[in-house]
């Protein structure tokens, strides 16, 4: 925790100062009112004592009492805004960490959890500067400073609040013995929560259309109920610290006058005033010991979970990241557009057995370089070595000559357009989804745009919405349907105008006509980019200047449609099931 608290700028650490110069007011102002209450017990008990003395010992009261309010509620203002603006800065840091991890460590936390970490864990420290702060520094103050008001004043009591003490800290300390290993559980169950219910909500279609509604729920109340169980298990403990305290504060009190009453009892007269005097200054102060070992015993039940959350979030800001960042931007490269690869190996960080192996091609610029085979042929993968969301195990991938782990993310990114299995639309409108990022150019022009979108083929159901290019979209492009929301992926990657176009299976939602068109207005348009194609349909590859056949991982074959139907048994295949003879020698 005190590794995230050493991120307290200079104004946050001016503010905490202020804070414990306000909390030692605050601590002498309350201490000093047991002592004016010991002035009005004397002046009541003295012969001869004027009134106007007396109310001056109680306007002196009220003054502490208002001082110390004021103090409490200007610390209470500066903690909440340290806790708010520590909480910002550091769900910022988290954001900005988790944008530069790459698939490898986002598969290592999980989704769920990464959100359970920037938003519950974040809250829990939150909690604990807005709350515990305060605590912290005013409870030893305040029980330092009390147990030296009351030292010698008498063994008896001295003795009796000294027990009540131990009682106090044996009882917190038991307590939170049980409880704090359960932290690390509640917040992993808050993980599974989270989890289940993102799965829930993503698959939400799927678990309707085969009515698996009360499974999902049996999931849900599994894991709700392990979470609420784990909880209730928690504060059934902490439960019993509320009347441990109560009995012990009470006591204390009872015990005191008790004692004091024996004393009394037993005292001359002339000693009788005195004693009594004494009683109830250090039944006060006692009670100042005891409300500050009950901040203490608050701090404690804060504390664990912070430290918990704590160590959470500095699992995320510690954690290395795999793809680590080049030195070059790719300026004056010799080459423009170029992607090769070369003896190519690649195996997932948890896997043992090579997904791809040995494999090794180039494409020059303006060439269309397509990939095709079977389901987990590792046609993705291969594709996705080029922007490193991972990097190649064995061998080297370049980009216009020069190893993609040399570039900047940067200057790499702004090199490609790529386009997901998957199209992704964000909250927004059709301009802002299109326009979306940065390409080192400046964001494309409104002309850019619409000319993307024409390419696209998106143009004909872009001018029937609403408000055309300003038609909002819905997170994940709800609102429209999957070849819609595909066409308009394509318009984003054609709008940032790359080197270098990849399109991961992105025609599989189209229709035939759609997919067509679109190839012949694409290929016009970047005729001076290379293109990298993932298919599944012979006919979406079968213009490519060159097309890689991928089975089980292995590059099996490399040409033109023309050359592999001869040379390729594994292609030939493919293109049979989808096409007859007459039309593959037609083609």
């Amino acid at each position: 925790m005190l590794k995230l608290f050493k991120r307290f700028n200079k104004r946050d650490w001016l503010y905490i100062f202020i804070c414990f110069l306000l909390i030692i007011t605050q601590v002498w102002l309350d201490l000093k009112l047991p002592d004016y209450m010991s002035n009005i017990t004397r002046l009541v008990t003295e012969k001869g004592s004027n009134i106007t003395d007396i109310l001056v010992q109680g306007g002196y009261m009220l003054l502490c009492a208002f001082g110390s309010l004021l103090a409490a509620i200007i610390t209470g203002y500066l903690t909440s805004f340290l806790s708010a603006d520590f909480s910002l800065n550091l769900r910022k840091r988290i954001f900005k960490k988790v944008g530069k991890f790459g698939m490898e460590e986002v598969k290592k936390f999980e989704i769920s959890s990464l959100i359970t970490r920037t938003t519950n864990d974040v809250t829990q420290l939150e909690m604990f500067i807005a709350m515990g702060l305060q605590m912290l520094i005013k409870a030893p103050i305040m029980a330092l400073w009390a147990v030296t008001k009351i030292l010698n004043k008498n063994f008896e009591w001295s003795l009796l609040t000294g027990g009540c003490v131990v009682i106090l800290l044996l009882t917190v300390g038991t307590i939170i013995f049980i409880v704090f290993p359960r932290f690390e559980k509640v917040q992993k169950l808050i993980d599974k929560v989270n989890g289940v219910t993102r799965e829930n909500l993503t698959g939400i279609r799927v678990i309707r259309a085969f009515n698996a509604e009360k499974y999902e729920q049996k999931r849900f109340e599994d894991v709700n109920s392990s979470l609420t169980s784990m909880q209730m298990f928690n504060q059934k403990c902490f439960a019993v610290l509320n009347p441990v305290m109560n009995f012990v504060m009470h006591f204390l009190t009872l015990g005191i006058y008790f004692i004091g009453a024996i004393m009394i009892n037993k005292a001359l007269m002339l000693d009788k005033f005195i004693l009594f005097s004494n009683m109830v200054v250090f039944s006060s102060y006692g009670m100042q010991v005891i409300a500050a070992f009950l901040m203490l015993a608050m701090i404690f039940m804060i504390l664990p979970r912070a430290q918990v959350s704590a160590r959470r979030i500095n699992e995320i800001l510690d954690s290395d990241i795999a793809i680590k960042e080049g030195t070059i931007d790719g300026r004056g490269s010799k080459e423009v557009g170029t992607v090769e690869f070369r003896n190519v190996s690649f195996k997932y960080p948890d896997a043992d057995e090579y997904l791809l192996k040995d494999i090794s091609f180039k494409v020059n610029k303006g060439e269309t370089i397509a990939f095709i085979g079977s389901t987990g042929s590792g046609k993705s993968t291969l594709i996705n070595l080029v922007p490193r969301f991972y990097d190649a195990t064995d061998g080297e991938v370049l980009v216009d000559g020069i190893n993609v782990k040399d570039y900047k993310k940067e200057s790499l990114n702004n090199k490609i357009g790529y386009v997901p299995q998957k199209a992704v639309m964000f909250t927004g409108d059709v301009i802002s989804n299109v326009s979306y990022g940065y390409n080192g150019k400046g964001k494309p022009t409104l002309k850019k745009v619409k000319e993307a979108i024409k390419v696209a083929q998106a143009e004909d159901f872009v001018t029937k919405m609403d408000k055309q290019y300003e038609s909002h979209i819905a997170r994940g492009g709800t609102n429209v349907s999957g070849g819609q929301k595909q066409r308009l992926a394509i318009a984003r990657a054609i709008a940032r105008d790359p080197e270098i176009y990849i399109f991961d299976d992105s025609f599989s939602a189209l229709d035939y006509k759609t997919d067509s068109v679109l190839r012949k207005e694409l290929k016009k348009y970047t005729k001076d980019a290379t293109s990298m194609i993932v298919a599944q349909r012979i006919g979406t590859i079968i213009g490519a200047d060159k097309i890689v056949v991928l089975d089980s991982g292995t590059m099996v074959g490399i040409g033109t449609h023309k050359e592999l139907l001869k040379t390729c048994p594994i292609y030939r295949e493919i293109a049979l099931s989808q096409l007859s003879k007459e039309e593959l020698e037609n083609a």
